[in-house]
């Protein structure tokens, strides 16, 4: 199986495409010409609306002359966070608008159309992840969740039509996410059975595999491939990133208290963190924030409050094996690279590789001591080898 790696440019800010393009050159550029390999960069390109309209309506000619030029290649967008991803305070907005709501499925449209006029020439297949629907909540009623599901398919067939007239296959991929209202790889199946049950649909409706939301969830990444295999279902991206995870039964109180207080600093205020937690009787249980799990750990006497091991949903430098008390889920990282170059399977993968660290910005500081092109050249890196040693 081929490989197309590259990182999510959605670590940087930037809401029009002169911004886009500033970035661009700043961080991407600096980190292609930083790799020991000399080739283009794969890079997934983050387009909020207001850039997408800019470049539907304005054409897509500049921004691929600039990748061109530069040496980067777009073969994927996230087409996740939809506005500002860098303000002050994103939390649950950047669940906005939904899959029920039809700007998502103009915005979607629209990224699919500029994708095509974007990737390379030997690319025939591109991949845009977005949302599992929408935030789980009392606003996704039964009839909201068919309209979402009615969206899907419209697409499903304008990224049909959109094959046809120009030879290029789009896939957009649902990328389940803890707390969502599909938040694990069950409920990525189910959806899929009920839904999108035509060959047609599950040629263009595909599935992003994030490997830190799986390891949140709990889920084995071997089993959630399989189960998607098994199912039918396409891989159409995988994006590659690790959780902070606490190991509370191998910590001795002191040390516990010492962990809180190291994972208080990624309780920050932009950003959800959701938390998967093994209680005291094995069971497993989300929170929806880390912040809620730092108070009540300052207000117990055991700071684990019971709990055996915590995921926390902050993607953290896939590099990373350990800090302080802390560990990462990087082994899961290696887990997923295994079964997808496994011979034993029969998934079916684009190939398309993304390094998702968005959080470098809310980092604490202690762990940000290069430059952002530095850190993300380190993580390329380190996946390639990754994937040699994985061979």
């Amino acid at each position: 199986m081929s490989f197309t790696v590259g990182y999510c440019t959605n670590v940087h800010a930037g809401m029009d495409l002169p911004a886009i393009r500033k970035n661009l050159l700043q961080h991407a550029v600096s980190v292609q010409s930083s790799l020991p390999i000399d080739t283009p960069l794969g890079v997934g390109l983050w387009l909020p609306a207001q850039a997408a309209t800019e470049c539907f309506e304005g054409g897509t000619k500049p921004l691929r002359q600039f990748l061109d030029e530069h040496r980067l290649e777009a073969f994927t967008i996230n087409g996740f966070p939809y506005d500002n991803f860098h303000q002050d305070v994103v939390k649950h907005r950047v669940y906005e608008p939904t899959w029920w709501e039809t700007s998502r499925l103009t915005y979607t449209k629209q990224l699919a159309v500029i994708l095509t006029e974007l990737l390379p020439q030997e690319q025939k297949v591109g991949s845009i992840s977005t949302l599992p629907i929408g935030w789980a909540s009392d606003k996704a009623t039964p009839e909201r969740l068919e309209t979402a599901a009615q969206n899907l398919r419209q697409l499903a067939e304008f990224l049909a039509a959109l094959e046809e007239q120009t030879g290029r296959r789009i896939v957009v991929a649902i990328e389940p996410e803890p707390g969502c209202i599909l938040d694990t790889s069950q409920d990525i199946v189910d959806w899929f059975d009920k839904h999108l049950d035509k060959p047609m649909h599950r040629r263009h409706i595909t599935v992003c595999h994030d490997v830190c939301h799986a390891a949140v969830m709990m889920e084995s990444q071997a089993d959630v491939l399989q189960r998607y295999a098994t199912a039918g279902i396409t891989i159409g991206k995988v994006q590659v990133s690790s959780a902070i995870v606490a190991e509370w039964d191998a910590m001795s109180l002191g040390r516990r208290q010492e962990a809180i207080e190291q994972l208080s600093k990624f309780a920050e205020d932009r950003y959800l963190h959701q938390t998967g937690r093994i209680t005291g009787d094995n069971q497993f249980e989300l929170t929806e924030d880390l912040p809620t799990l730092i108070s009540r750990a300052r207000g117990s006497s055991d700071p684990a409050c019971g709990d055996k091991r915590w995921v926390v949903h902050f993607h953290v430098p896939i590099f990373l094996e350990r800090f302080g008390h802390l560990t990462t889920s990087q082994d899961e990282v290696r887990d997923c690279l295994r079964t997808l170059l496994s011979s034993d399977t029969s998934i079916d993968f684009t190939g398309h590789l993304e390094v998702e660290t968005y959080a470098w910005s809310v980092l604490p500081d202690a762990m940000r001591k290069r430059s952002l092109a530095a850190d993300i050249s380190e993580e390329i890196r380190w996946l390639r080898r990754e994937l040699i040693d994985c061979i």
